[in-house]
């Protein structure tokens, strides 16, 4: 899109890096200034969200729930808004439930010795890691957390009470302490990290969870995105674009036009270059962590490098297991796992090629099976995750079978009939799933990520760097509607440069 609109900002020069949420929702905000230009290194826009057909269906290959659908949440307005979301999403009540980010699901829990475990254990043993898991949350802002991790601070309470967990019987006081260390693995996925013991405890708490009852899209979490893309002018986004370089505080001029010159460069990797007056850079963190260095000329401030260095970014993967008919009872959309000789308070095996697959804390039944066939979609987080993507989809899937025939105590369980697993720290301009906030950091890091270059607001030439995506978000960091409102963000620091006011938002 060349030319268009006026207002201050006429003539001005866009680029966003990365159609994700963030660069989409920026470039939605951002239009009717000069011209605008989002390059994508993918062959399809929407970044961590990503939906694939996968036998009679669709599953998401990355984020998989609207977290917290009621009118807070500018994903859900935006799905709404665009007719995305089935009638329940609607319902009143369902977005003024109350969660905490854990969505109660139907579920029976296997253990590992074959058997059902009774739901009054497993649920004793949930209730008391919420409430613990509540009490860490306390701690934000503080100067002097009682431990430096959540997974410590985890892990000292529950050995506190050790002596009566299980009414004090010692098999009981074991499967208990099983359960528990299944629910700090369901916490690093939520997390997006290998371990509690690298989330900072003091910030845990700034995250905000927002109200309603986590719901998917019908037809795909990919329909935002496209419909995101279709609304922008032709020619906006550019596919199979990757940026090798951007070049910044600079002085650059197109052939043919002495007159104006340009701080910024972004040269791709096919050699194309694009010039531009402000670059708005959404890659994710992971990138980032591992490409800064090169990716940015000159280097970005030591203050930034050191944000980028010191926050968390974690795998979480996913594996659907698809069945010719299911093991499981109709009402049941949640299967847990608890492996019985584990427990929070002991290490876990480091042995990955032994043991990856106890890292994995259950599957989802995705839901209608009239439309998804008889699919379950795999949780596993975790260097456990990154080696899962090391292997063969034969491996993954005779390994699946192994599980499961131990879980349910049925030595000839029918083997899945396909897999399709997720891989996003092999993705090379993802490197991983999302941020977490890790020890050593704090909110502040992802406020000094979000800031703009040059830091000096008095430069002549601001905003040539600005900064979005979810690990830029203080409070809704590793979601899909952080990235949205980091978009519009510095979309709105643009718009308040060029001195002209946005579209009106349809929102």
């Amino acid at each position: 899109m060349e030319g268009g609109g006026g207002g201050g900002g006429s003539g001005r020069r866009v680029v966003a890096v990365g159609a994700g949420l963030a660069g989409l929702g920026a470039a939605q905000r951002l239009r009717g200034h000069g011209s605008l230009r989002l390059l994508e290194a993918a062959a399809r826009a929407g970044g961590r969200v990503c939906t694939r057909p996968f036998v009679s269906g669709l599953v998401e290959m990355g984020a998989h729930w609207i977290h917290g659908p009621s009118p807070g949440n500018p994903v859900f307005r935006l799905a709404t808004h665009y007719g995305l979301l089935g009638p329940e999403a609607a319902r009143e009540e369902n977005q003024q439930v109350e969660t905490g980010g854990h969505p109660p699901l139907p579920c029976v829990t296997y253990g590992s010795s074959g058997r059902v475990l009774s739901p009054q254990v497993v649920s004793e043993a949930r209730d008391l890691f919420n409430t613990l898991l509540a009490s860490a949350r306390a701690f934000c802002g503080s100067e002097e957390p009682p431990a430096p991790s959540v997974g410590q601070y985890l892990r000292t309470e529950i050995a506190r009470r050790v002596p009566a967990l299980g009414r004090g019987e010692e098999d009981a006081q074991r499967l208990q302490l099983a359960a528990l260390a299944a629910c700090l693995k369901l916490e690093c996925c939520i997390s997006g990290t290998h371990s509690m013991d690298l989330v900072a405890l003091a910030p845990f708490g700034e995250y905000v969870s927002l109200p309603g009852l986590d719901c998917t899209f019908p037809g795909g979490y990919s329909g935002l995105p496209d419909r995101m893309l279709s609304a922008l002018p032709e020619g906006t986004v550019l596919l199979n674009k990757a940026v090798r370089t951007i070049r910044w505080q600079g002085s650059f001029r197109e052939e043919g036009d002495e007159a104006r010159d340009f701080p910024v460069q972004v040269e791709c990797e096919d050699g194309d270059t694009f010039l531009a007056d402000h670059v708005i850079v959404t890659v994710p963190l992971g990138f980032l962590k591992e490409r800064h260095q090169d990716f940015f000329q000159p280097p970005l401030p030591k203050q930034k490098a050191e944000a980028i260095r010191r926050l968390g970014f974690g795998t979480n993967n996913k594996i659907f297991l698809e069945f010719e008919r299911p093991f499981w009872e109709p009402q049941q959309e949640l299967l847990e796992v608890v492996w019985e000789d584990e427990s929070p308070l002991e290490e876990p095996s480091a042995n990955l090629e032994a043991n990856w697959f106890k890292k994995l804390v259950g599957f989802v039944v995705l839901q209608p099976p009239e439309q998804h066939g008889h699919v379950l979609c795999g949780f596993i987080a975790g260097k456990e995750s990154e080696y899962m993507e090391t292997l063969s989809d034969a491996e993954v899937l005779g390994t699946m079978t192994r599980v499961l025939r131990t879980l349910t105590g049925n030595p000839r369980l029918p083997a899945p009939r396909s897999v399709l697993r997720s891989r996003w720290h092999s993705a090379s301009y993802t490197r991983g799933s999302y941020s977490y906030v890790a020890v050593g950091s704090s909110g502040d890091d992802i406020d000094v990520l979000a800031q703009p270059l040059p830091e000096d607001p008095k430069d002549s030439r601001p905003l040539q760097l600005l900064f979005a995506g979810e690990a830029t978000h203080r409070t809704f960091y590793s979601t899909t509607h952080g990235a949205l409102l980091s978009g519009w963000r510095e979309a709105e620091r643009l718009n308040q440069l060029f001195k002209a006011p946005g579209p009106t938002p349809q929102l």
